[in-house]
């Protein structure tokens, strides 16, 4: 088997460390690994696979000789040294919202549209989609095929792992404060994230909406390939440490059963169908950690419309929302590409 020489740029962040656990998992065929991040992080040193590697700094020349540099280090940093991992022959995954909307940089979830990673001859760049809209596509692809979505109505309840270590820590600190009687603490949020719902995430749009909610929308109809559909979002954090849920309602344009959905959910890539509700069995975030499947449930017929279904979709924002997402369009780059 052809081995790659593979970078992961922003290797000691969460994502990164993500990455390096689905390329071990997946055995990715790897030549030379090389983990890059910002130069206090130089001297550090991960394991992949038994074996120690040290991590060096991100620089525009620390890409020769790489074939796939999977990229997390925040949209600034993509636009400052994704073009030139470009320029020196690497192909980039990038997993930040720099380039998701660009019109000339395929925006893929190889479940859903594996065919536009051909576009990365353009500009050697292939975007990530944001993790909320990842975990919904996988779920409504085969429904959309079947009978084409006309209209998508989502809540979504995000892990605060979505925001970072920070928030992690903070969310445990306050349930740590609660317990004892301590006053909750919060910085990372506007509010207190502990026992609370917090719709709000990202910046507040002049429309109402925030930039994660418009992202949901715009991401859709990019990869769908159809500005027609009608999308609306609510995107909320929740204090769960790992782990998007999603409340989804979709309306279509040919009838289709709930019966139907579900039968096409059980066969379909990615998707684990967990609906047995006599015996209390649904998608929950705490059984979708650490998992690469993307769990749908709770599908039902919408009974105030002709053709509408509810579904609950769960998943990994980490993994099928970053990480295994990039990966997985690195590995159909390679089979096809390279």
């Amino acid at each position: 088997m052809k081995k790659y020489n593979v970078a992961i740029a922003g290797a000691t962040g969460a994502v990164g460390g993500a990455m390096l656990d689905v390329l071990a998992r997946k055995n990715f065929p790897i030549k030379e690994l090389r983990l890059l991040a910002s130069e206090r992080s130089v001297g550090r040193t991960l394991t992949f696979q038994g074996q120690e590697i040290p991590v060096q700094q991100m620089t525009k020349d620390a890409f020769a000789g790489i074939d796939i540099a999977l990229f997390s280090a925040g949209a600034s940093r993509s636009l400052e040294f994704a073009p030139a991992a470009a320029a020196a022959g690497a192909v980039v995954i990038d997993n930040s919202s720099a380039y998701r909307m660009d019109p000339e940089i395929p925006l893929v979830v190889p479940e859903v549209n594996p065919h536009a990673i051909a576009q990365y001859k353009k500009h050697g760049i292939i975007a990530n989609p944001n993790c909320s809209t990842i975990q919904m596509l996988v779920a409504l692809k085969p429904i959309h095929d079947r009978a084409r979505i006309k209209r998508i109505v989502v809540s979504t309840y995000q892990a605060v792992s979505g925001t970072g270590a920070k928030a992690i820590e903070e969310l445990k600190a306050q349930v740590l404060a609660y317990a004892r009687g301590e006053a909750l603490q919060h910085k990372v949020y506007p509010h207190q994230i502990a026992f609370n719902c917090l719709p709000h995430i990202d910046n507040f749009l002049d429309n109402g909406y925030t930039k994660e909610e418009m992202k949901m929308v715009n991401e859709t109809r990019k990869i769908f390939e159809d500005n027609s559909i009608g999308v609306t979002a609510t995107t909320v954090r929740v204090p769960v440490i790992y782990g998007h849920s999603e409340a989804v309602n979709i309306e279509t344009e040919k009838k289709i059963t709930a019966a139907e959905v579900k039968e096409l959910l059980a066969s379909a890539p990615g998707v684990q169908l967990v609906d047995d509700p006599a015996n209390n069995r649904y998608p929950m975030a705490i059984d979708c950690a650490g998992r690469f499947e993307t769990l749908v449930g709770r599908i039902r017929e919408d009974e105030s419309i002709a053709n509408g279904i509810n579904l609950w979709v769960v998943s990994d924002n980490i993994l099928k929302g970053a990480a295994l997402n990039a990966v997985q369009i690195a590995e159909h780059y390679v089979a096809r590409y390279l």
